[in-house]
């Protein structure tokens, strides 16, 4: 039986998407995109799975459910991956299915055209891929996966261009919604963001070699260089010559996804030259600014809500401290945990430090409240450990609308902030006080001085704002309603 892999309270968070790695030019190159694939499990703990090219061997691929250290660390699962070429990818389900036979949606999505194989990996959502599934199926294309993923192979499939690069060219200008693909010919790695540029990807230098990474922390793991970002909507193709630079699709005013600084990416990593971590703390920073209370601790929720619990205590003086401790060993894998485990909820995970708590006034930093259901739990275990008064503060603004480009958000009727004001989901939760950063604030935290801009904002914010920069086709075919338009 498969583990059980997720927590009996993890469906209160905005649930990472996936993470892609590529390396070439490189001896034993699948073990370095093993290690990147480990550097990037935060972004996806669900499966994984790597790709390989050798002259001798040719093609090879292994995919695997759970965690990389727990399969690909064996020297016999890596020595069938042999080559100086290779592609990983981590996955969180955002499309596909997830039961006991979904190893076939497990990435990288292998196909052979008349000029050789070609695998890719994908991070993203794409927002047409149920249009595009029945006109491929009715003009004769055989599905082996329910991914969104699948449709560029098939696509390219049918592309009548005299390579694999210019063929991938053809598949993404038919998709719509958001991708950074990394992807291997027998002799290349390739490398493309949509033109939006809504998920991360960059490119790295190890030795004589190159890589291409979600983050660079992938980068920093194996010791490659970090050279720069791949650009919204372009194609890097990387041989034995070096890089080439092509820019397939319109050009369009970038929107990276700002939840990207929140929440998903890797403390560690570098986004739009920006630390991930300073960001965060900013983001206290301007909360503390916009949402001052008198209390006697600032704890953060671990691990996300830190950074911005220690902004937020350098900006009101008001002391940090770890009122709330995290069990390092929960993992994601208990093994179908009874009904009496599932209700202890958060417990499993987190326990209060109840001799700094008691009697204090105390600040909760959390980086997002989605159902609102962790909340209450943590807040209980707060008052049932002495707290005088519980106040919240969000490092991010109400999420408010479901995410459609790669990030497994409930449906908006599920979505606390989409059925409530502020003050009602303090009173429901059942805490003191409760305030998120406003939408400007965000913005300046991440660098813009004058906020948002309402006629061109710089980032893709639809999960807080509505404001779709790609329309989701397939989910309004499907009753999803937008935004009314102000």
């Amino acid at each position: 039986m498969r583990p059980f892999l997720s927590h009996p309270f993890d469906d209160d968070k905005l649930k990472e998407e996936c993470g892609v790695f590529g390396v070439i030019g490189v001896c034993d190159a699948a073990n370095f995109v093993a290690l990147g694939m480990h550097a990037l499990q935060h972004r996806g703990q669900e499966a994984g799975g790597i790709v390989a090219y050798d002259p001798e061997h040719g093609f090879n691929s292994a995919r695997r459910f759970g965690y990389v250290r727990d399969n690909f660390t064996d020297p016999a699962t890596m020595s069938t991956l042999p080559g100086a070429l290779a592609i990983g990818h981590v996955r969180y389900s955002t499309a596909g299915s997830k039961g006991a036979t979904a190893i076939r949606d497990v990435q990288p999505f292998f196909g052979e055209f008349a000029m050789g194989g070609a695998a890719i990996a994908h991070n993203g959502n794409l927002t047409n891929a149920a249009a595009l599934r029945r006109e491929l199926i009715e003009r004769g294309s055989i599905f082996q996966s329910s991914s969104d993923s699948e449709c560029i192979i098939h696509l390219m499939a049918r592309s009548i261009q005299k390579n694999i690069p210019e063929r991938m060219k053809d598949a993404l200008r038919r998709v719509e919604g958001a991708f950074s693909v990394v992807a291997m010919t027998r002799t290349k790695l390739i490398g493309v963001r949509d033109p939006l540029g809504v998920r991360p990807l960059v490119i790295g230098r190890i030795g004589e070699g190159w890589a291409l990474s979600s983050e660079t922390c992938g980068l920093d793991i194996i010791g490659a260089e970090f050279i720069r970002e791949v650009e919204p909507g372009e194609m890097v193709v990387i041989d034995e010559k070096g890089i080439e630079s092509f820019h397939p699709f319109d050009r369009r005013a970038a929107r990276f996804c700002i939840f990207e600084h929140v929440y998903f990416s890797r403390p560690d990593s570098i986004l739009g030259g920006r630390s991930v971590y300073e960001t965060r703390r900013q983001i206290g920073v301007e909360l503390a600014k916009e949402a001052p209370v008198d209390a006697d601790l600032v704890c953060p929720v671990p691990d996300s809500g830190t950074p911005a619990a220690i902004g937020f205590s350098q900006q009101s003086g008001i002391p940090y401290a770890m009122g709330i401790i995290r069990n390092q060993y929960m993992g994601r894998t208990f093994i179908e945990p009874t009904e009496q485990i599932r209700n202890m909820g958060v417990r499993l995970k987190l326990n209060v430090n109840r001799a700094l708590i008691k009697g204090k006034r105390v600040i909760l930093v959390d980086d997002s409240v989605v159902r609102g259901t962790t909340s209450r739990k943590i807040k209980d275990m707060i008052l049932d450990a002495g707290a005088a008064e519980v106040h919240f503060r969000i490092a991010s603004p109400p999420t408010a609308w479901p995410c459609f480009y790669g990030v497994d958000t409930p449906e908006r009727a599920k979505l606390l902030a989409a059925n409530m004001s502020e003050d009602e989901m303090r009173d429901w939760i059942g805490v003191d006080s409760l305030r998120f950063i406003s939408l400007d604030g965000l913005y300046r935290a991440v660098g813009e001085a004058a906020g948002r801009d309402p006629k061109a904002p710089r980032y893709c914010d639809a999960c807080f704002s509505g404001d779709y920069p790609v329309a989701p086709s397939d989910k309004i075919d499907q009753g999803f309603e937008m935004k009314a338009a102000q």
